[in-house]
């Protein structure tokens, strides 16, 4: 009887430690900025490279959802500023929404919108990129990554 309570010690303090250096559900683990899970030549990888790639500092944000769009975005912070991601499952569902959104950016479809400052809308592949601010370097260098944008101000 004492031998199998001496096998079992340890093996419960083994498992004991495991458990509790496990991330805990809900936890996040820490990923350093710089790494961009995905194809590095795609979406919102390639969007987070080619930012890091003309200076910005860039980091992966929280979830985002915005109830005029049909898919899920992400946040990104660029240089610490918020820029909203949302990536689609092919160019033509994109345009799709795309097409919803008023030149000036304060409608899409039967939404009215009340931003807080200006909205400007990039598109971008399966992308719609939204910046809401009015910091011109940033929105400067969003149209250097992405080119002209398709709404806003």
């Amino acid at each position: 009887m004492k031998h199998r309570y001496f096998l079992l010690v340890p093996f419960l303090l083994a498992v004991g430690l495991l458990v509790a250096c496990a991330p805990q559900a809900g936890e996040i683990p820490l990923i350093p900025s710089a790494i961009v899970h995905g194809d590095p030549t795609e979406g919102q990888a390639s969007l987070m490279n080619r930012l890091g790639d003309a200076g910005a500092q860039v980091e992966l944000g929280d979830p985002v959802g915005q109830d005029f769009f049909t898919v899920k975005g992400r946040i990104i912070k660029v240089n610490g500023m918020d820029v909203q991601v949302f990536e689609y499952a092919s160019p033509e569902a994109m345009e799709v929404d795309a097409a919803q959104v008023s030149a000036d950016g304060y409608s899409v479809g039967t939404s009215m919108i009340s931003w807080m400052a200006t909205p400007h809308f990039f598109k971008s592949d399966t992308m719609i990129v939204l910046y809401v601010g009015d910091d011109v370097t940033m929105t400067a260098l969003l149209e250097s990554v992405l080119g002209a944008q398709f709404a806003g101000g």
